[in-house]
C-alpha cells in the first residue's frame, strides 16, 4: 500500500482492516508450517493434509492476533508520534476504533482455539502448551502491564514462536515425534522471522528511544544491531548444509540459492540512511524468509522424491 493510498483510507474500511492487519507479515506464520510439513513428509514419510491445512490457519490466526494486539496496544499507551518512520497504525490514526479491534482480538482467539482444536486431541498436551503459551505470546507482545515489545527480548520471542514452537510443533503434530532435522529447521526459520521484527525495530529505533521501548537495537545499538541482523540473515544458509549433510542430500542446500540476496539486504540495510526507505528493507526482510522456507520446504519434497 503506498503513501497515497493510507491518506484516502476510510474508517472502517476494508483498507483500514489491511492496515491493522498487516497481511504481508502473513508470511511469517505460513513458512514455518510449509517447512515442517514438507519436511515430516521427507523424513518420516508422514503427511496428513487436513491436519496442515488447519495447523496453518490456526498459524495464521495466531499471528492476525499478534498484529491486532500490536496495532491496538501502541494507541493506547500513547506510544505512536509524528517522529515515527514506520507503517502507520489503524487505531492510531482513527482508522478503527480500540473497541473494535479488541472485539476482532477476541473473536479470532476463540476462532483460533475451535480450529486447533483437532490439533490439541491428536498431539495431546504438548499442542496444547504450544496453544497456550502461544496465545499468551501473542497478547504479552503488546500488551499487559510490561509488554515485550517495550524490552530488548521482542526478537527472541519471534524466534521461539515462530521458529521453534511453529517449526516443531507442525512437525509434531504430524509425525508425534520431533526430529533434529525439525529443530535444526526451527532454528533456521526462527532466525530469519527474528531478523524481520529487528529490521522494524532498528528502523523505528530513534522513536521508540523516546518514548520509552527499550528494544534490541536500542539496547545494543546501531552497530551491534547490523552485526546481530548479519548473524540472524547469514546463519541460516549454514544451517541448511548441516541439513543437507546430516540427511545426505543435496537437495537440502537449494536455500543456498537465496544468499545472494542476503548479502545484499545485510549491505543495505548497513548503508541505506534512516527514514521511510527502510520499510522496503523490511519487507524485502520478510521476502528473504519466505524464499528461504520455500526452497528448503521444495528441498525437503526433492529429497524424498529422489
Amino acid at each position: 500500500m503506498t503513501t497515497s493510498a493510507f491518506t484516502s483510507i476510510r474508517p472502517g474500511s476494508w483498507a483500514a482492516w489491511c492496515v491493522a492487519l498487516r497481511p504481508k507479515t502473513l508470511w511469517i506464520a505460513m513458512v514455518p508450517v510449509v517447512v515442517a510439513t514438507c519436511l515430516a513428509w521427507s523424513v518420516a514419510g508422514t503427511f496428513d493434509p487436513a491436519i496442515a491445512l488447519i495447523t496453518l490457519a490456526a498459524s495464521v490466526l495466531m499471528q492476525v492476533v499478534t498484529n491486532l494486539q500490536n496495532d491496538v496496544g501502541y494507541t493506547e499507551r500513547r506510544a505512536e508520534t509524528g517522529a515515527r518512520v514506520g507503517l502507520p497504525r489503524a487505531t492510531a490514526n482513527g482508522w478503527l476504533s480500540t473497541h473494535t479491534v479488541k472485539q476482532a482480538i477476541v473473536a479470532t482467539v476463540a476462532l483460533a482455539v475451535l480450529v486447533a482444536l483437532p490439533l490439541m486431541i491428536r498431539g495431546g498436551w504438548p499442542i496444547v502448551l504450544m496453544g497456550v503459551t502461544s496465545t499468551l505470546a501473542a497478547y504479552a507482545y503488546m500488551g499487559g502491564p510490561r509488554p515485550v515489545a517495550y524490552t530488548p527480548f521482542g526478537e527472541l520471542t519471534v524466534f521461539v514462536f515462530f521458529g521453534l514452537t511453529a517449526v516443531c510443533g507442525s512437525y509434531y503434530v504430524q509425525t508425534g515425534d520431533v526430529s533434529p532435522a525439525a529443530w535444526i529447521a526451527g532454528v533456521a526459520v526462527g532466525a530469519h522471522a527474528a531478523a524481520v521484527l529487528l529490521v522494524n525495530n532498528f528502523r523505528d529505533r530513534a522513536h521508540d528511544a523516546a518514548t520509552g521501548r527499550r528494544t534490541l537495537p536500542v539496547v545494543i545499538g546501531k552497530a551491534g544491531s547490523l552485526r546481530l541482523h548479519a548473524a540472524l540473515e547469514l546463519a541460516p544458509f549454514g544451517l541448511a548444509l548441516v541439513l543437507a549433510v546430516s540427511l545426505v542430500s543435496g537437495w537440502l542446500a537449494l536455500p543456498l540459492l537465496a544468499l545472494p540476496a542476503a548479502l545484499r539486504l545485510v549491505r543495505d540495510l548497513a548503508r541505506e540512511p534512516d527514514g521511510p526507505a527502510q520499510n522496503a528493507l523490511l519487507f524485502r526482510a520478510v521476502m528473504l524468509e519466505v524464499a528461504f522456507g520455500m526452497l528448503l520446504a521444495l528441498g525437503a519434497l526433492a529429497h524424498r522424491a529422489w
